[in-house]
């Protein structure tokens, strides 16, 4: 059922604002009256309306417009993007081009002809909703190249502890319940949050994607909720927020656990209130979204640290999914390094490549601290330097956690210092990505830029 397309009519008149909601109703309109501007700006403020059709002058000044062009640039100061029609029964020239530099987008005279102001009206709402897709699908494409940047893991079921676990997430995938999907680095979070997603009723709407911890403290909002133009410095044009691009689907928070402090509040509000306001805008916004959350911290330990709120996990774990380490599910190991060869195989164009029955036993000794996406690596680094179809177990250059390298003579960039050190210490402390982050003196959020930097 669509929406029925809400207009403030700001008119001092009686008569006038009687006519004119008689004509904007039976054309399917839904209709507010305010006698004055601070009537429109309290109107405002309980929620933004599709269009206003104001009126220029009102019982302090009815004939300069002054009331009219104040009013207009107070509207456009709270937001840019509401359509604005303005009416005066002293009409001239100079008016309506002040008018329309203040920030009108079209003009009317009074007495007006009905058709007339229907067609402005309806031009009106369409260029809105002709920018709102535009900016929506610039956001949505920004995403999913995003998202092809990221490497897809696929969803590998063959141990009983995984196929009792889809069970379970396809039974909570049926509410709308917020669910928080708990397990260490590289199990798989984001991807069995996407298969909760396709297998729930807004499977048909989006999917959405933030990294709390790779997101500075200073645009959470912004990203998470969207911006007004004009919000700040660089808010040269309104911009969607995750949680707007979502509407109708499904809005997954990953690495819940970094989300700072200062800024739980706000997504404790979202939660309890499904409403949103976009920062530097005065009017607040319903958000039909179902939440995902994940973490690879101790969120119990968090709030007894008093570092994550109480009252926010509460909310986030009305439903709880962990998902068992790569080592605890090692019947799962060999189905997946099988379809990663497979993947990385016609990624880089090669023939088909198999494992050697020496290799399946190593993959499945080893104790993979990085679970899923470690294995990924592993695969990935042998099938590109594999000159054959099988690939041989020193080809994946397994170590034991924690082992101290030897002294190469091969020469690498810093770049390489820095990843292939990164990587280490994400597996000394078992995908820890905190406690790797301390451990190098660096903050969490440097240290995510960096993970996505060099892919790990």
């Amino acid at each position: 059922m669509n929406r029925i397309p809400k207009i403030i009519v700001a008119d001092d008149d009686a008569a006038i604002v009687a006519s004119l909601r008689l004509l904007l109703t039976n054309e399917g309109f839904e209709v507010q009256h305010a006698n004055n501007p601070q009537e429109v700006l309290f109107l405002m403020e309980q929620g933004s309306p599709d269009l206003l059709l104001i009126d220029m002058n009102y019982e302090s000044d009815t004939t300069s417009g002054q009331e009219g062009l104040a009013l207009i640039e107070k509207l456009r100061h709270s937001d840019e993007q509401v359509p604005i029609v303005v009416m005066t029964g002293w009409a001239t020239v100079d008016l309506a081009v002040a008018a329309m530099q203040q920030g009108a987008n079209d003009f009317i005279k009074k007495p007006w002809d009905n058709q007339r102001l229907l067609n402005i009206i309806n031009a009106q709402l369409k260029i809105v909703d002709a920018q709102k897709k535009t900016s929506r699908l610039t956001r949505e494409n920004q995403i999913l190249k995003d998202d092809l940047n990221s490497q897809k893991l696929p969803m590998v079921a063959q141990s009983s502890q995984m196929k009792s676990l889809l069970i379970q997430c396809q039974q909570a995938a049926q509410s709308d319940a917020t669910i928080l999907i708990t397990g260490e680095n590289g199990t798989g979070k984001s991807i069995l949050a996407e298969y909760i997603h396709q297998h729930s009723t807004r499977a048909e709407k989006p999917f959405v994607t933030v990294n709390m911890g790779s997101i500075p403290e200073s645009l959470f909002e912004s990203e998470l909720f969207g911006h007004a133009k004009g919000a700040f410095t660089d808010a040269k044009s309104r911009r969607l927020g995750r949680v707007e691009l979502a509407e109708g689907g499904t809005l997954f928070l990953d690495e819940i656990g970094n989300l700072p402090l200062t800024q739980q509040s706000k997504l404790l509000h979202l939660l309890e209130s499904k409403e949103f306001q976009s920062v530097g805008s005065s009017h607040s916004q319903v958000a039909d979204v179902r939440i995902i959350a994940a973490t690879n911290a101790n969120l119990k330990e968090m709030v007894e640290q008093q570092t994550f709120r109480m009252d926010l996990l509460y909310r986030l774990n009305t439903l709880t999914v962990n998902l068992p380490a790569l080592r605890q599910r090692s019947d799962d190991i060999l189905p997946l390094a099988h379809s990663f060869c497979l993947h990385f195989a016609g990624k880089y164009q090669k023939p088909e490549i198999t494992l050697s029955p020496h290799t399946q036993s190593a993959l499945v000794a080893y104790h993979w601290p990085g679970n899923i996406r470690e294995l990924s690596h592993v695969i990935e680094r042998a099938v590109i330097f594999t000159e054959n179809s099988t690939i041989a177990a020193d080809a994946l250059m397994l170590q034991d956690v924690g082992e101290v390298h030897e002294c190469s003579n091969e020469i690498q960039t810093m770049a390489e210092i820095e990843k292939q050190t990164m990587t280490e210490r994400l597996a000394l402390f078992h995908g820890n990505a905190n406690q790797a982050a301390n451990s190098l003196g660096m903050s969490r959020s440097a240290f995510y830029r960096r993970l996505d930097k060099y892919k790990v």
